[in-house]
């Protein structure tokens, strides 16, 4: 919000909204919700919500969704629709639910990705609904409370930050469900790109505390393949292998040969990832 200069915003307002703003400027938040503007300002619900809907119309916020705002920088004029920083709204639109952003997102994020995403995924061990709000679309993944693990604190602004998946989560969150990532070959390049940042022990902590064989046949596949992982932290992922075989990408048919060593489907070829090794 540095770009707001709240003394002359401030000068134009009536006396309750000068207060609300003076007070998300203090928090330096520019993301809020009704229950927020209750809270500041001390109005009940109706007349916040009338307070709201008139600033909306003078375009000093705008509306995200029903009970979600944005306060909208005074360089976009009064008619521009503002959805503000897209992982604060994902953590506005969790309302009272812990989440934290993963996969694509956070793969963004954590800089293993050069395409930018036009999807916002978050985690959460609570039902959220996805939605798509000014162009953006919110996907809310759900997962099991003991699946919540591998987080860090991510700064969005000076004042502001989030939760997101740490290098190693978004690793595993990504073999687990390459379909929200682009792919494993996607997921493949993130490894790569960051891998010298990466503990390999976590890795495979990660993926066996996860328990799904999927993401332990995977993750194993690619630590050997880059050669990035000692043979003992292999070993660790091997033992854990049944003996059904998967595919390696499920976004792609069943077809390629059969490796006994991971129980993988080859249905990418190992050509086809050692390039990312080289891009």
């Amino acid at each position: 919000m540095d770009s707001i200069k709240p003394n002359e915003r401030l000068k134009t307002v009536g006396r309750q909204m000068a207060r609300l703003l003076a007070a998300l400027y203090d928090r330096s938040q520019s993301t809020f919700t009704l229950a927020d503007a209750e809270a500041i300002t001390g109005l009940d619900s109706k007349v916040a919500s009338s307070l709201l809907h008139k600033a909306v119309r003078r375009g000093l916020v705008s509306r995200l969704e029903r009970g979600v705002f944005v306060i909208v920088p005074p360089e976009l004029g009064s008619n521009a629709e503002y959805a503000g920083n897209s992982y604060l709204t994902a953590v506005k639109l969790a309302g009272n639910a812990q989440c934290f952003i993963s996969h694509a997102s956070a793969m963004e994020i954590q800089r293993m990705v050069t395409q930018p995403q036009l999807v916002v995924f978050a985690s959460s061990a609570k039902r959220i609904r996805s939605r798509k709000l000014q162009g953006t679309e919110f996907r809310f993944v759900l997962i099991k409370p003991d699946q919540y693990f591998g987080t860090m604190k991510h700064w969005v602004t000076k004042q502001e930050s989030i939760q997101i998946s740490d290098l190693e989560r978004t690793i595993v969150d990504g073999l687990r469900q390459p379909e929200y990532c682009g792919g494993v070959t996607e997921v493949a390049k993130g490894l790569w790109m960051r891998h010298g940042e990466m503990q390999t022990a976590k890795l495979v902590d990660y993926a066996l505390r996860l328990g799904i064989g999927a993401v332990t046949r995977r993750l194993g596949y690619l630590l050997e393949l880059y050669r990035i992982a000692p043979e003992e932290e292999l070993t660790r992922l091997r033992r854990s292998l049944t003996a059904t075989y998967l595919p390696l990408d499920p976004m792609l048919p069943k077809e390629g040969r059969h490796l006994r060593r991971w129980r993988l489907q080859l249905n990418i070829l190992p050509e086809e990832l050692e390039v990312v090794r080289t891009t």
